[in-house]
């Protein structure tokens, strides 16, 4: 796990080291075990690195034998030993026992193609002097993140935004991105908040040449027709156990201790009970909670720990951390990133890398089992849709009625029963944009007012569903979840504050076998009546504590609606009305919601940080 950096100049300047190395210098935390840098006329690669895998020798930029590849590299290929083993069949020989110099003679072997072979996370830039180009490869769904700049007459990459910005690209805002930002939390690919930085999209490749960068597909999310879906239960189940397992099993292959990120919930449970099958080591475990108990599971995570004989580290977060953790978002993230859930992975990362170099997380889980709640309100809002069309109206009018007389959770609670039931009863992509935004959709816009030059996120969705053949909207936001939240939120998060704190952090659900495969099976399968997770539940997570599989799903989240009450965050909240003068954004519907969370009305928490991440960032970067 690497920091990478590089320029290309197309009218054949050479490229020079003090341009070259503020780039990679500002990646240093993903990169504390060494520096490397290479530069060949127009061209120049740099490299920060992590050492996990083969620590003596593995040094990079690497080159190939005749000095004609040049490949820095940023990730991890976990079945490199079997591709080494089919390399040397075929001819290969090796110098070394990384896998970084296993893509290099996949690239002499299969050319571009040799994506196809590998299995694993990775973000790399490859330099072939013969033929004059520059090949750029992102993995397949997204988990190592690699940007890049079409400007001045130069191709610029890099592990983060902050590289290319240190190369002198301007910083100018695309405003237009306001509204989606807000909707979502975060900016998707290939877009960024900035005009001239663009994401490469996971299964992606870039090939520059000429003076021309193309952008290639390589991979994309399987869609099989609906009616062909596997209902086999005993096979799915045999097949998701294999692949699960073997998941878990390559990506335990380390040079350095490792251990496991372990929440109360069944999807990082299921991988340390794996873990503990497959070494013989004492699996080192490691949790935060907060004094919220409604947000705490610490409880849940010990009686894990206990179950398989882990060696267990907790951590508390306290309010008086706000500090501090918005400070590390804001420095890794580059651009405004709502995901309030990146403030405890920053934590229990810090935690982590105190203890190990490397550990293995959760995250995927619910992608790949559709496992959220919002898949259970898909196949509500189906049975839902078949009433009559007057309840349909009237059930969320009696519940926000109800709600309007009550105070704290229970007020919360039928809140959001109105909110689920109106959702139910709208077309698909209108309930998809009042479930992924933190409030009133309509409350976002008013926000805005009539801006006229920002893209509105139905034209978003539009634009994203436009290639989606599923026709069953269970299947549509699983799509979404592939194409949007999972690489440009969920990973993003996992990413940058794993990698703030110099420590590797590995994806055992988003092993592609498994993803395609899972990709495959009848929702009636995934989630059984109303059940999350039924082929988990029904395989790997049957040796689990019995409390983790009666316990309703909380998420990783922070309890910021409680935070966002205390006098110490007054001034904070009152920053927030700057955003007037530099957005836009109507100063009279910010009181309204910050009042709202204040007076416990409603649980505006989220979007509150989402506003003041906002801010914040127009503060120190725009």
């Amino acid at each position: 796990m690497c920091g990478i950096a590089g320029i290309y100049h197309f009218a054949g300047r050479p490229v020079h080291a003090n341009l070259l190395n503020p780039m990679i210098g500002c990646l240093a935390h993903r990169g504390p075990d060494g520096e490397g840098t290479y530069i060949d006329g127009s061209v120049g690669l740099a490299h920060r690195r992590l050492a996990i895998i083969d620590l003596s020798t593995g040094q990079q930029p690497m080159l190939s034998d005749d000095k004609s590849l040049a490949l820095t590299f940023n990730g991890e290929i976990y079945n490199y030993v079997e591709l080494r083993d089919e390399l040397l069949r075929l001819g290969c020989r090796f110098r070394t026992e990384s896998d970084t110099e296993v893509i290099l003679h996949a690239y002499q072997t299969w050319g571009t193609k040799c994506q196809n072979h590998f299995n694993g996370m990775w973000a790399f830039a490859l330099w072939d002097a013969k033929k004059k180009q520059l090949f750029v490869s992102r993995d397949r769904i997204g988990e190592k993140p690699l940007f890049y700049a079409d400007y001045d007459d130069t191709f610029l990459f890099g592990s983060e935004i902050k590289s290319i910005l240190a190369y002198g690209v301007p910083a100018e805002i695309r405003m237009e991105l306001l509204e989606i930002y807000l909707m979502l939390g975060y900016i998707p690919a290939p877009h960024t908040f900035y005009r001239h930085i663009h994401k490469l999209r996971p299964g992606h490749y870039l090939l520059v040449k000429d003076g021309k960068v193309t952008e290639h597909q390589y991979w994309s999310f399987p869609q099989i027709d609906e009616n062909k879906m596997l209902v086999d239960k005993a096979a799915v189940h045999e097949e998701f156990s294999h692949l699960l397992s073997d998941s878990v099993k390559i990506r335990m292959r380390s040079h350095v201790p490792f251990g496991a990120f372990l929440s109360g919930g069944l999807d990082s449970a299921s991988i340390v009970s794996l873990m503990s099958q497959y070494t013989e080591q004492t699996v080192e475990t490691f949790t935060i909670g907060f004094k919220e108990k409604l947000f705490d599971e610490r409880a849940l995570a010990k009686q894990v720990a206990t179950a398989f004989h882990t060696k267990h580290y907790e951590h508390l977060v306290e309010p008086d951390t706000f500090e501090q953790s918005l400070k590390k978002v804001l420095h890794h993230y580059d651009e405004p990133f709502g995901d309030s859930s990146a403030i405890p992975t920053g934590h229990v990362s810090h935690h982590a890398s105190q203890h190990v170099k490397m550990v293995l997380t959760g995250d995927g889980g619910d992608e790949v089992l559709s496992g959220y709640t919002i898949y259970q309100g898909e196949k509500f809002s189906a049975q839902y849709q078949r009433l009559p069309r007057l309840v349909q109206t009237g059930i969320p009018k009696l519940a926000s009625a109800l709600a309007f007389s009550l105070r704290g959770n229970l007020r919360y609670q039928l809140n959001r029963a109105a909110k689920v039931c109106s959702a139910a009863a709208a077309p698909f992509n209108t309930r998809l944009i009042t479930k992924l935004a933190s409030i009133n959709p309509e409350t976002i816009k008013e926000l805005i007012g009539n801006e006229t030059q920002v893209w509105h996120i139905e034209d978003f969705l539009e634009d994203t569903m436009r290639d989606c053949r599923f026709n069953d909207p269970f299947y549509k936001l699983m799509y979404f979840h592939y194409k949007v939240s999972l690489p440009d939120d969920i990973l993003v998060k996992v990413d940058r504050m794993s990698m703030a704190y110099s420590l590797e952090a590995r994806v055992p659900f988003l092993d592609h076998r498994l993803v395609e495969f899972m990709a495959t099976v009848h929702k009636d399968v995934k989630m059984a009546g109303y059940t999350r997770k039924a082929i988990l539940r029904d395989t790997v997570a049957k040796s689990l504590p019995s409390a983790l599989l009666k316990a309703p799903k909380k998420g990783f989240v922070v309890p910021l609606r409680e935070w966002f009450k205390g006098e110490s965050f007054r001034t904070h909240l009152n920053d927030l009305l700057e955003l007037e003068g530099e957005f836009g954004i109507n100063r009279d519907t910010i009181e309204r919601i910050v009042r709202a969370n204040l007076d416990g009305k409603s649980d505006n928490g989220n979007f509150i940080w989402i506003l003041f991440l906002l801010r914040q960032w127009r503060q120190n970067f725009g």
